[in-house]
C-alpha cells in the first residue's frame, strides 16, 4: 500500500482568485514546489483533489481545466516533482448547469474523489495526510479516514480534529518536524 498527500489546488497549491482558469490567472503559492520535494523525498504520493463548479456554472469548460492542469503539471515536473494524479469534480448541486447540476459523490466534503484515488493507487488512508483550505476539504479527508488532515490560510479556527498552518510547506514542515 502507498501513501499519500492529498492537496487541494485552489487556496493550497495556488492563490485561490475565484474560479481560476487560465495560465495568466494561475499563481504557484510561495514554498509550494519545495513543499511537494519534502513530501516525495518521504516516499508520499502527491495527488490532487480539486472541486470546480466553475465547470458547472459555465464560467469555464473541461478542455480548458485539462488545459490548466497539463500546463501545471509541467511546471510541477520542471521542479523535479511527480504529481500522481489530478481528480476533479465538475458539479454543482445548486448552480449547475445541464448535466453538471447533480448532488455528487466527488464534490468535496464528500470524499468521493479520495476513494477513487485509494482504489486506483493502492493508498493507505490511515498513512496519508490531507491539506486544504476549505472545512469542505476536512469533511471529505475526515469522510475518507484520512489519518492526518490540515487546513491552510484560513482564518477558521481548529476544532480539534485537524491541524491550522499558514500554507502548504508550514503543513509539511509541521507534520515531518522539520
Amino acid at each position: 500500500m502507498n501513501k499519500a498527500f492529498f492537496l487541494d489546488r485552489d487556496g493550497v497549491i495556488n492563490i485561490d482568485s475565484n474560479y481560476v482558469n487560465t495560465m495568466e490567472h494561475f499563481q504557484f503559492i510561495g514554498g509550494v514546489f519545495d513543499a511537494c520535494r519534502i513530501i516525495q523525498s518521504h516516499g508520499y504520493k502527491i495527488i490532487v483533489i480539486t472541486n470546480q463548479s466553475g465547470i458547472a456554472r459555465g464560467l469555464y469548460t473541461k478542455e480548458q481545466f485539462f488545459e490548466l492542469n497539463r500546463w501545471m503539471l509541467l511546471k510541477f515536473k520542471e521542479e523535479n516533482i511527480d504529481v500522481t494524479d489530478v481528480y476533479f469534480c465538475p458539479h454543482h448541486s445548486v448552480d449547475g448547469l445541464g448535466l453538471y447540476k447533480i448532488d455528487c459523490e466527488c464534490r468535496k466534503p464528500k470524499p468521493g474523489m479520495i476513494l477513487k484515488a485509494k482504489k486506483q493507487h493502492s493508498i493507505d488512508l490511515t498513512k496519508s495526510i490531507l491539506v486544504g483550505d476549505r472545512l469542505s476539504d476536512i469533511g471529505a479527508g475526515k469522510s475518507a479516514g484520512v489519518c492526518t488532515l490540515y487546513l491552510v490560510n484560513s482564518a477558521t479556527q481548529a476544532d480539534g480534529d485537524y491541524f491550522t498552518r499558514n500554507n502548504l510547506l508550514d503543513a509539511v514542515c509541521h507534520y515531518f518536524n522539520i
